[in-house]
C-alpha cells in the first residue's frame, strides 16, 4: 500500500464512515502528510503497513525542536489516529504509536469576554457603515447562540423558526441541532433581513444564506475572523479574540449563572460531555453559590 492510496481512503473514512467537515479532515490528515513528506526528504522507503515505531520515533524527534509540546501531542494524536484506521481496516495488526508517549500539557483553558467587554466590542461598531448593522448582528448571534464560525456564515433565512424561539444549525458531521435565540437578536436579525440585506444584489445560489458580503455571496470565516480583529484593535481590549471567544463567552455565563451543564452541551452541540467540562474550569467562584443556594445542609 503506497502512501498516496492510504491517506485518500482515510479522507473517505473520515468523511463518510465519521462525517467530519472538511476541515476537520484536512486538520486530521495534516499530521500524516508531514510524515510522508518527511519520509520522501529522507529517502526512507517505507510504507504505511511496514513503518515502526523506531521510524515514527525518529520523525518526531526530527520536527519536534519547531514544534511547542501542545502541537507535539497533536501531532502524534493524529498519527495514532490515522493507524487505529488501519488497523480497524485490518491493514495492520499493531500501532506503531503506542508507544510513543505524548509530552505532558496543561489544559488550556478558552479565553472568555466579561459582558462590559462584549459592550464595548459591539459598541465599536460604526453603524453608519454599509456593512455595519451585519456586523452588530454577527457578533450578537456568535454570543446569543454560542456558535462556530461555519455554523454562523452557513446560516439560511429557512433555518430561522423565530415564532418557536429557536434556529436550526448545521454542525460538525452534518449534525442538525437548535438553539434557543433570544429576543434581542432575533429583532437585530430581522432589521439586518428588512432593512440591509433587502438592498443587496444577490447572487445566484445565496437567495437563502442570511449573512451576505456587499457582492450578494456568503461571508467566509476570514472575513468574520477580520471583522472580529478590526474591532479588537478599535476598542482597545488587551485580549487575543476571535469569532471562537463569543462561543466561549456564552458558555461560561450561561454556567457561572446556574445552567445545566447537560444543557449548555446540547447547545454547543458537543458530542461528549467532556469537552464541555472544560468550562467549569474557568472560574469556580460560582460553585460556592451554587452549594449556598442548593445544598440542604447550607
Amino acid at each position: 500500500m503506497k502512501w498516496k492510496n492510504a491517506l485518500n481512503d482515510y479522507q473517505l473514512y473520515l468523511k463518510i464512515e465519521k462525517g467530519l467537515a472538511k476541515n476537520s479532515i484536512e486538520s486530521y490528515c495534516a499530521d500524516v502528510k508531514k510524515l510522508i513528506i518527511y519520509l520522501e526528504e529522507e529517502k526512507i522507503a517505507i510504507t504505511p503497513l511496514s513503518i515502526s515505531n523506531d521510524d515514527i520515533q525518529q520523525f518526531i524527534y526530527s520536527v519536534s525542536k519547531d514544534l511547542n509540546a501542545r502541537s507535539q501531542a497533536r501531532l502524534i494524536s493524529g498519527l495514532r489516529n490515522f493507524f487505529d484506521y488501519l488497523i480497524f481496516e485490518d491493514y495492520r495488526k499493531e500501532n506503531p504509536t503506542d508507544l510513543i508517549e505524548s509530552p505532558k500539557i496543561g489544559r488550556k483553558l478558552p479565553d472568555t469576554l466579561s459582558l462590559e467587554e462584549i459592550d464595548i466590542l459591539i459598541s465599536a461598531i460604526d453603524l453608519s457603515a454599509p456593512q455595519g448593522e451585519r456586523n452588530r448582528t454577527i457578533l450578537e448571534t456568535l454570543y446569543s447562540c454560542g456558535l462556530r464560525v461555519s455554523e454562523l456564515i452557513n446560516l439560511q433565512l429557512s433555518d430561522l423558526f423565530f415564532e418557536e424561539g429557536f434556529i436550526r444549525v448545521i454542525g460538525k458531521g452534518n449534525k442538525q441541532r437548535f438553539v434557543p435565540i433570544n429576543i434581542q437578536t432575533e429583532k437585530y436579525i430581522q432589521f439586518y433581513v428588512k432593512d440591509i440585506r433587502s438592498h443587496i444584489a444577490v447572487k445566484k445560489g445565496f437567495e437563502d444564506t442570511l449573512f451576505l458580503n456587499r457582492r450578494g455571496q456568503k461571508l467566509s470565516r476570514v472575513m468574520i475572523f477580520t471583522i472580529v480583529k478590526n474591532l479588537t484593535e478599535k476598542s482597545g481590549i488587551q485580549k487575543k479574540i476571535s469569532p471562537h471567544t463569543f462561543r466561549h463567552s456564552f458558555a461560561t455565563h450561561l454556567l457561572e449563572r446556574g445552567a445545566d451543564l447537560r444543557a449548555i452541551q446540547q447547545m454547543l452541540g458537543h458530542e461528549s460531555i467532556t469537552t464541555t467540562e472544560i468550562y467549569m474550569h474557568v472560574d469556580k467562584s460560582f460553585l460556592k453559590e451554587v452549594i449556598n443556594t442548593f445544598h440542604p445542609r447550607k
